[in-house]
C-alpha cells in the first residue's frame, strides 16, 4: 500500500492526520455552537465560512509564488501550521460570532501559508507516476484524523465533560503534535528555483489555465460542508450524533481517496475527476429531498465519494500540467481559484437557503457541478504522465 509513497509524503499524512483531529474535534460542533450558544443564523454561518475560506486560498497564491523562489518550502508549511495549531482552540474563548469569525480567519491564514508549499513539496518528492496515489495517500491520512476528531469529541462529551469550551480547548494538543513533526522530520528537496523580476510572471497558461478556469466555476456551487450538517440537524439528527455522522463521513472519504489517486495513476486524471463532480451533483440534488435521518446518512456515504474521487487527483492533475520549477506557483492558483469561489459559494449558498429555502440552495450546487463537469469534458484534454525528473 505504501510502494512508491516518500517519506516526506509518509510524514505530511502523520501531520495531517494530527491537524485533522484537533480541526475536527472543532468543526462539527461549530455550527451547532454558533447558532444555539452564539446565537448566529445560516446567513452568518455563510459570512464566516466564505471570508475564511477566501482569505486562506488569497494566500495559498502568494505563498505558492514565493516557495518557487525561495530556497526553503518547508519553512513556510511549518510558519503556517504553527499559526492554525494557536489560534484553532481559542474559538473556545469566543462570546459572539465576530469572535468566532475572527478565529476561523487567523486559522485559515495559516493554512493559506502552508498549503501550496506544502503540495508543491509533496510533487517534488514523489515520482510523476505515482502522483496520483501520493496525494490520494495524503488526504486519505487527513481523514482518517478527521474520523479520530470527532469521536474524541464525542468521549469527552459523553464521559469527561459536559462543556463544547473545554474540548475546543483541549484540541491544542495534537495541533502541537503536528508542529513538532514537521520541524524535527520533514526534509528539504534540491530544486532550481525560479527567478525574474516580475512577482506575476508565472500567470497559468494552455490547459492549466481552461482547467483552473473551470474549477473555480465548479467552487461557486461548492458551499462549506458545514451547511450539510446544519440540514441534518433540521431532519432530526440530534446535536449527540452530528459528530458520529461526521465520523462516517470521513471514514468513507479516507476509504476513497488512496484507491482512487492510485486509479487515475493508471486511466488519467480527467475521468476521475469529472465522475467527482457527477457524483457531487446527484448528492446536492439529492439533499435537496431528503426528509429523514437515514436519508441524510446515506447521502453522506454518497457524497463522501465525491472526496476520494477529486481532492488528490485534482491536485495531481494540477502537478501533471505545470513545468516543474513554477509547481509552488500553480497550486498558488490552483488553491485561489477554489478559494475565491468560496466566498460567493458559500454566501450564495446561505442567502438562498435563507431567503428561497434548503431546496432550492442544493439544486443550485448540483448546477455548478454540472456545469463545471460538462466544461472539463469539452474544454480540457486529458494530461499524459510526465516522465521522471532529475533534480539538480
Amino acid at each position: 500500500m505504501l510502494r512508491g509513497i516518500s517519506g516526506n509524503v509518509l510524514i505530511f499524512g502523520l501531520v495531517s492526520f494530527f491537524t485533522d483531529v484537533s480541526s475536527e474535534m472543532i468543526y462539527p460542533l461549530l455550527p451547532l455552537f454558533l447558532t444555539s450558544v452564539l446565537g448566529g443564523g445560516p446567513a452568518f454561518l455563510g459570512v464566516i465560512e466564505g471570508v475564511a475560506e477566501s482569505t486562506a486560498s488569497l494566500l495559498k497564491l502568494f505563498s505558492g509564488i514565493i516557495s518557487d523562489r525561495v530556497a526553503s518550502r518547508k519553512r513556510l508549511v511549518l510558519a503556517g501550521y504553527g499559526l492554525s495549531s494557536l489560534a484553532r482552540p481559542l474559538v473556545a474563548a469566543a462570546t459572539t460570532p465576530v469572535a468566532v469569525l475572527f478565529v476561523r480567519l487567523a486559522d485559515r491564514v495559516g493554512k493559506g501559508v502552508r498549503t501550496s508549499p506544502r503540495d508543491a513539496l509533496i510533487a517534488d518528492t514523489t515520482d510523476p507516476a505515482m502522483r496520483g496515489k501520493a496525494f490520494g495517500f495524503h488526504r486519505a491520512m487527513d481523514h482518517a484524523g478527521a474520523i479520530v476528531g470527532p469521536l474524541t469529541a464525542t468521549f469527552l462529551l459523553a464521559w469527561v465533560v459536559r462543556d463544547l469550551r473545554t474540548v475546543f480547548w483541549l484540541a491544542a494538543i495534537p495541533g502541537f503534535i503536528a508542529v513538532l513533526l514537521i520541524s524535527a522530520k520533514v526534509r528539504e528537496v534540491e530544486r532550481k528555483q525560479l527567478s525574474g523580476a516580475g512577482f506575476f510572471q508565472v500567470i497559468p497558461r494552455g490547459s492549466l489555465r481552461s482547467y483552473l478556469a473551470i474549477v473555480f466555476v465548479f467552487t461557486l456551487g461548492n458551499s462549506s460542508d458545514a451547511f450539510l450538517l446544519l440540514r441534518a440537524g433540521h431532519l432530526g439528527v440530534s446535536p449527540a450524533r452530528i459528530p458520529l455522522l461526521w465520523t462516517f463521513f470521513h471514514v468513507v472519504k479516507m476509504s476513497a481517496s488512496t484507491p482512487f489517486g492510485a486509479l487515475s495513476d493508471r486511466i488519467g486524471r480527467r475521468p476521475i475527476v469529472i465522475a467527482g463532480w457527477g457524483v457531487y451533483a446527484l448528492a446536492y440534488a439529492g439533499f435537496a429531498h431528503a426528509t429523514t435521518e437515514l436519508h441524510i446518512w446515506l447521502l453522506f456515504a454518497f457524497y463522501g465519494l465525491f472526496y476520494g474521487l477529486t481532492e488528490g487527483v485534482e491536485k495531481a492533475f494540477v502537478a501533471d500540467l505545470a513545468a516543474p520549477r513554477e509547481r509552488g506557483a500553480a497550486f498558488g492558483w490552483y488553491n485561489c481559484a477554489i478559494g475565491v469561489g468560496a466566498l460567493p459559494a458559500s454566501l450564495l449558498f446561505g442567502f438562498v437557503w435563507q431567503r428561497f429555502g434548503a431546496v432550492a440552495a442544493f439544486y443550485c450546487g448540483a448546477f455548478f457541478a454540472a456545469l463545471a463537469a460538462l466544461a472539463l469534458l469539452a474544454l480540457v484534454k486529458p494530461a499524459a504522465v510526465p516522465p521522471a525528473e532529475e533534480h539538480p
